[in-house]
Parts: C-alpha cells; sequence; structure tokens
C-alpha cells in the first residue's frame, strides 16, 4: 500500500465511522477559489470537494468555481462573507493586506519548515489558534485543508545570486514577502494567478515566484524564464484554508462538521505527500529541458532573515494581538521541534 493509500485509510476509516444513515438530499455549496481552472490548486480544492461527498455519503457537495468566476481571486474570505460565496479555498496570506497575521498561517518566509509547520497545526495548537482568530477577525470558520512543501524561490529572465542582484528587480509576489522583498530593494508586485504567465512572458516583470516545482512546471514559466532561483527562502512551506460561511457551518449538524474537517485534513495530507512526489519528478524534467539553475549566496539567505526577524519584531510591537500570539506560538513549537531536526540530520 503507497504513503497516499495508507494517510488516506487513516484518516477515512475515523471519518466513515461517521457515515450517514438513510440518503438524504444532496446540499450543494457554491465556493470559490483563488486558482485558475486546471492547475493543481484547483485541483487540491476538486479533490477536498470528492473527499467531502465521499465521506458525507453524497449528502454534502462544494460545487468548485475556477478563479474570478465568483468574486476576485485574491479576495475569496471577502467573497464569503458577503455570501457572494458560501465557501472559498484559497491561502490565507493572500489577506495579509488585512491582517498580517494571515501570512503567518499561510506560510511566509519566516515559517517553520513545511513539515514542522504541519505537526506546529495538527499538534502544536496551531489549528486551534487559527479558526479562533478567523472566527474573531473575519467571522469565518477555517480549515486547513491543503500543503505543499518549499516553493521555488524565483523562476527569473534574470539571474540572481545577492541582495544587490535584487535591488530594482520588478517581483511578482504576494503575503509577507511583498513587503520584505520591497524592503530589501525589490520592485514588488501582485498579481492574481491567472495573470502571472502572461506578466512573465512580456516582461512586465523579472521575475516570478508561485509554487513548487511540481505545480510550476505544468504552468510553463521555465519556458520564458531560463533561470529558476532556489531555495525557496520566501516560503519554505505553504498551507491551504477552505473558509465557511458561519451560518452555513452552524447548519450542519455535529457529525457532518466532524466529517468534513476529517475531509480537510485528509486533503491537506494527501496534497502534502503527493506535491512531494510531484517535486522530484519535475526537478528531473526541469533539468532536461535546459533550465539554468541558480542557488543564491549565503548572504542573500542571511540578509532575508535578518529582515524578516525585523519584520516580524515591528509588526509585534505594532499590531500585538493576534500577529504577536501566533508568531510566538511558532517560535515557541521552534525550539521545541529543533532536537528533532538535529537528531535527523546526525544520521543522515
Amino acid at each position: 500500500m503507497t504513503a497516499s493509500k495508507l494517510a488516506t485509510a487513516a484518516v477515512a476509516a475515523g471519518a466513515l465511522a461517521l457515515a450517514v444513515g438513510p440518503a438524504e438530499a444532496q446540499q450543494n455549496v457554491r465556493t470559490a477559489t483563488s486558482w485558475p481552472g486546471g492547475v493543481h490548486l484547483e485541483q487540491f480544492a476538486q479533490g477536498f470537494s470528492k473527499q467531502v461527498d465521499s465521506i458525507t455519503g453524497g449528502k454534502v457537495k462544494f460545487q468548485v468555481f475556477p478563479a474570478g468566476t465568483i468574486g476576485s481571486p485574491l479576495k475569496i474570505t471577502e467573497s464569503v462573507q458577503k455570501k457572494v460565496a458560501q465557501a472559498g479555498h484559497s491561502w490565507p496570506g493572500y489577506d495579509w493586506g488585512l491582517d498580517k497575521t494571515a501570512a503567518i498561517f499561510g506560510g511566509y518566509v519566516g515559517s517553520p519548515p513545511a513539515e514542522a509547520l504541519l505537526h506546529w497545526i495538527y499538534v502544536g495548537g496551531g489549528i486551534e489558534l487559527w479558526r479562533q482568530w478567523r472566527l474573531e477577525k473575519f467571522n469565518v470558520v477555517a480549515l486547513p485543508c491543503g500543503s505543499h512543501s518549499d516553493e521555488i524561490h524565483m523562476h527569473s529572465r534574470k539571474p540572481v545570486r545577492t541582495l544587490e542582484d535584487l535591488k530594482g528587480l520588478k517581483l511578482r509576489t504576494s503575503g509577507a514577502w511583498a513587503e520584505i522583498a520591497n524592503n530589501l530593494g525589490a520592485s514588488t508586485v501582485i498579481l492574481p494567478g491567472g495573470d502571472v504567465y502572461p506578466a512573465l512572458e512580456r516582461g512586465v516583470v523579472d521575475a516570478i515566484e508561485w509554487a513548487t516545482p511540481g505545480i510550476n512546471i505544468g504552468l510553463g514559466f521555465h519556458k520564458v524564464a531560463k533561470y529558476m532561483i532556489l531555495p525557496g527562502v520566501h516560503q519554505p512551506g505553504a498551507v491551504l484554508e477552505c473558509i465557511f460561511d458561519k451560518a452555513l457551518w452552524d447548519g450542519f449538524d455535529a457529525t457532518t462538521k466532524k466529517q468534513i474537517e476529517a475531509a480537510a485534513k485528509l486533503s491537506t495530507i494527501e496534497s502534502w505527500m503527493n506535491v512531494n512526489l510531484m517535486d522530484a519528478d519535475a526537478l528531473n524534467k526541469l533539468k532536461a529541458e535546459g533550465v539554468e539553475f541558480i542557488r543564491v549566496d549565503q548572504s542573500y539567505i542571511d540578509g532575508v532573515a535578518k529582515a524578516t526577524r525585523e519584520w516580524e519584531d515591528k509588526y509585534m510591537a505594532a499590531e500585538g494581538g493576534w500577529f504577536k500570539k501566533v508568531v510566538e506560538s511558532q517560535r515557541a513549537f521552534m525550539a521545541r521541534w529543533k532536537p528533532s531536526a538535529e537528531y535527523r540530520s546526525e544520521f543522515r
């Protein structure tokens, strides 16, 4: 049995114990996404929908609409709040302009590594903070429902090795990195997913960041930008979220809520494992197609880390509240996680 099937069995076993009895009328839920149709991130949303459909025995069906079909792709939370959509599938960092805490939950330049980030969420108190924050600040219900590991730092039309190379670079990005990179001298631009490739192709931007090798390769960024900049210091891991209109969520019975929670967790685990394998295959293909890999200098990594800590400390002092609480929670967890990381590196 594959790792993916084992994970499916482990989560689904508990969920199926909650299966509905007699057939009930299906409840269709309009679900907005940040992802253009057909890309892997949109497929993650479809995967969540299928998991819910299966686990609830067809009782609930999340109807997934591609980016821009229902509301703005970068304002999924707003679409749910205004009841334009009943649910959404997105990356919480897109809400960082409304509340900087959003970037901390979704994964950002200062995040724990991807594996540690998932552990913080599920066994380190992260999911409880996440759900409380979303309810208190936005009056929506949230669940992590997708994940992937380190992103490609940039697909670039220009070589980037040092912080000096970053200065003046027209860079499409989002979340906390948009502000931190700008502080380091880049000229950052925020664009929705459907506009990223055309902007890179036409030279409107010099470089872009989007996701991991396995996700990016199908979008063809490497065909219009010959350099792939590594490592993904701006995003060592990412977690996607499903958000729900509070009235919709409150209308579900206790069993259905538990089933949807199980589907979200299963979707997170499956996407994490599937993307990691896709990344390995994609890197081999990218090398074969002649993409030039550039690893940034250590001085670049150190400079980004310093700028990130300053960014965190600035907003911890200025905003306090949820931002401070979540950053401190992650820092405390990483202190606890450190022996595990050292143990693993010692024996590899």
